[in-house]
């Protein structure tokens, strides 16, 4: 061999190698359920620790999963980041999940699902919300079922049948009581005609106001008017968002006549929730999907979750701000319930309208 045609092929080997293995790594995207205000500051976390482009592509549940139904093989999303279990359940029934290894599924403390084809990130619990200056809690029912038969609460009450979470917990009553029974909760709670609301702030907010004097809701709502925080759930675009957050700020206070009711140990009115968050079958890059995962549930994001928007952390020993309830004694309020079943949300959503809910 002559010894340019040697110096040749060194020279376009390493060429190839430098292509192989020396280029920019692979961005990786997210399609994200949660919002900006939370997404947009772990994100920039775990790129200074993984020196990985990320983008993210924001969207209500329904809409990223309709995306993903429309882009099929061809859609570029690596991870599906959702705000709801009965999502993740769709997107299982869908395919689009890929089952995740034990590093990954072994690292929350609980609510992983049996097949193991998403982790749980964060956690939230519907309660009772009261106005203090209203309600004296020892005449609150201990069951959210009997919460019809308070005829005192008429035209003073606030729900939201149209939001995600609500609409879960129609579900885990439908499962576990039945469709009878929870229909004639429905049609009992709109005998107290109710004040509806299409989501959840503007009801803490009427709350405060003195408007209603109780409100079903998430845990979380009552501690981002009195403590501050940002909303959780994706809920439009950049400008919407920051005016959501900006309007929040604002309405922090402290002193403000609004508490927490929780109903009897294992009620379902303490019912545990969770989000979630999965790698798609699509991506051509799972490992490093699932290291993102492996981030989400890190003590740093898990801390960080909790004092951003207030949500219980699915980790064991990570901290939660002082003033929220432990994790340990929200548990233990929370029935025992099978999370994969929120996925059956078809029939509520029949239920619902068949009320005239929807």
């Amino acid at each position: 061999m002559s010894r340019f045609f040697r110096l040749f092929s060194v020279l376009f080997l390493g060429v190839v190698l430098l292509g192989c293995g020396g280029g920019e790594p692979d961005e990786l995207v997210i399609y994200s359920g949660r919002s900006k205000a939370l997404v947009d500051s772990l994100v920039s976390m775990y790129q200074e620790k993984a020196d990985v482009p990320v983008r993210v592509k924001y969207g209500s549940d329904a809409q990223l999963l309709a995306a993903l139904q429309e882009e099929g093989d061809q859609s570029p999303a690596d991870v599906y980041w959702a705000n709801t279990t009965g999502a993740l359940g769709n997107a299982v029934n869908n395919d689009l999940l890929v089952e995740l290894p034990d590093s990954v599924a072994n690292t929350p403390a609980r609510f992983v699902p049996s097949n193991q084809q998403w982790t749980p990130v964060t956690t939230r619990f519907r309660v009772l919300a009261y106005n203090s200056d209203q309600i004296d809690p020892e005449d609150l029912p201990e069951s959210v079922r009997d919460l019809p038969k308070n005829r005192d609460l008429e035209g003073r009450v606030g729900w939201t049948p149209s939001y995600s979470s609500f609409q879960d917990f129609v579900t885990a009553m439908r499962v576990t009581q039945g469709a009878d029974a929870t229909r004639s909760w429905l049609q009992g709670m709109q005998n107290l005609n109710p004040n509806s609301y299409t989501s959840n702030t503007p009801m803490i907010r009427a709350l405060a106001a003195g408007e209603i004097d109780v409100a079903l809701t998430n845990h979380y709502y009552v501690l981002r008017l009195k403590h501050g925080g940002a909303e959780g759930e994706y809920e439009g675009d950049e400008e919407e968002e920051e005016e959501h957050e900006e309007e929040e700020e604002e309405q922090t206070r402290a002193s403000a006549p609004v508490e927490t009711y929780r109903f009897s140990e294992g009620d379902l009115g303490n019912l545990a929730l969770v989000t979630g968050a999965g790698v798609l079958q699509t991506s051509d890059q799972s490992a490093a999907a699932q290291r993102f995962l492996q981030f989400l549930l890190s003590e740093q994001a898990q801390s960080f979750a909790a004092n951003r928007v207030n949500e219980y952390p699915v980790v064991s020993g990570t901290e939660v701000p002082q003033y929220m309830v432990p994790v340990d004694s929200a548990l233990g309020l929370s029935p025992e319930f099978e999370l994969e079943r929120l996925q059956e949300m078809d029939p509520t959503l029949d239920l619902l309208r068949d009320v005239g809910l929807l």
